[in-house]
């Protein structure tokens, strides 16, 4: 039973009414106060009730209802918020985050190249921890750095249009195939012990390795299905790229055209590919920007093959490095899936354009926002 001091029954004004009402059906509305503002609406609804019955209504002890109606006769509105909370005086103020933020943007130290929290601690006269807070409540983050190329190409957004036009509206009658090379790939034999993985330990093995030679990979992606063509080679010149046009054209029906892809390697430009093209009429060359090989899908096909089959694969021989990379592929082929891209040339010709405003000066930002897309990781 309450036995503490009485407490009036809330009388509610038309306005008081609607904004209580508003924090009860609110999502957003912190459970606290919706619930002592649910309290004050069943008081004013059931005047007769006791503190009791609207305690049970509400999953609270009738002390609590009793004080908050209490607060509520006395303060209305102002009194249903928290009261504040007790605790040491402030010891960083504004100014000193203030001045952190302005050392870390607009300064270097003198014996490093970038910031950290000891050497910001000892400039600034802060603890390390108090430098650590403001960076992570500003999203500074000295540490990190983040890469972009920007192209040079006069083309670049003839080629970008012509390139996305390709992967969002294919021509009819027509294949897309998102060609290039992996060079250099190690056939490496991993010559330490490897512990498996157990609950909370990685897999570990050592550094130690015994290289049997290197092989190039010359693939095709059929963005569209998803299918892969590809093919092995010792080296990497025009007479094998060559060869895998041909490969490309034995198993493309010769009814259809055939649109490809590439990036501006020298050998896809040399005599003998340029007379192979004048002798096969049915392929159409597109090449991408220079610098702007992200925008050939079988990079990231060539990603796949990296993280899933080489990175951790293990090889005694590059005849074993090649078997493995056409399972891989017969894998692919198999259970296709489509890569779709999703950006139109628009969308990334403004990225372009934003990026330049934003981080170049204005005498450098290429004219027309010449400029290949932001690749920040």
């Amino acid at each position: 039973m309450h036995r503490g001091p009485s407490s009036p029954v809330p009388i509610l004004t038309d306005g008081e009414r609607q904004l209580l009402s508003a924090l009860v059906r609110r999502r957003q509305t912190p459970r606290g106060l919706a619930t002592r503002a649910k309290i004050i609406l069943l008081s004013a609804d059931q005047p007769t009730a006791t503190l009791s019955q609207i305690a049970a209504q509400v999953g609270l002890c009738d002390d609590t209802v009793g004080t908050w109606r209490r607060r509520f006769a006395t303060e209305r509105l102002a009194g249903l918020s928290d009261a504040p909370k007790s605790g040491a005086p402030r010891t960083i103020q504004d100014a000193d985050v203030e001045r952190v933020v302005r050392l870390t943007l607009d300064t270097l130290p003198a014996d490093a190249t970038h910031w950290s929290t000891r050497s910001m601690a000892q400039t600034s006269g802060m603890t390390q921890s108090a430098v650590h807070r403001i960076w992570r409540a500003f999203g500074l983050r000295p540490h990190l750095i983040s890469s972009f190329k920007l192209s040079t190409d006069p083309l670049l957004i003839e080629k970008v249009r012509d390139v996305v036009g390709l992967y969002l509206a294919p021509p009819d009658r027509a294949l897309v195939l998102c060609v290039d090379e992996k060079p250099q790939i190690q056939a490496l034999e991993r010559g330490s012990a490897t512990f498996p993985m157990l609950p909370g330990q990685e897999e570990r093995t050592g550094h130690d390795y015994v290289r049997h030679g290197t092989t190039t990979l010359i693939a095709a992606l059929d963005a569209k299905v998803g299918n892969v063509i590809g093919r092995c080679y010792p080296r990497h010149r025009a007479v094998e790229f060559k060869d895998f046009l041909d490969v490309i054209h034995a198993q493309v029906p010769q009814e259809l055209e055939v649109h490809v892809i590439l990036d501006n390697y020298i050998t896809h430009k040399t005599k003998v590919v340029q007379d192979w093209v004048l002798a096969h009429p049915r392929f159409h060359f597109h090449f991408t920007p220079t610098g702007g090989s992200w925008l050939n899908l079988v990079e990231s096909w060539f990603a796949l093959l990296s993280r899933r089959r080489l990175k951790r694969g293990n090889f005694k021989s590059k005849d074993e490095l090649e078997q493995a990379i056409e399972a891989f592929i017969a894998q692919t082929n198999d259970t296709p899936t489509p890569f779709v891209w999703t950006r139109s040339a628009d969308d990334i010709l403004d990225s372009i354009k934003r990026f330049c405003e934003r981080y170049l000066p204005a005498s450098s930002t290429p004219e027309n926002s010449q400029a290949s897309s932001e690749s920040l990781h």
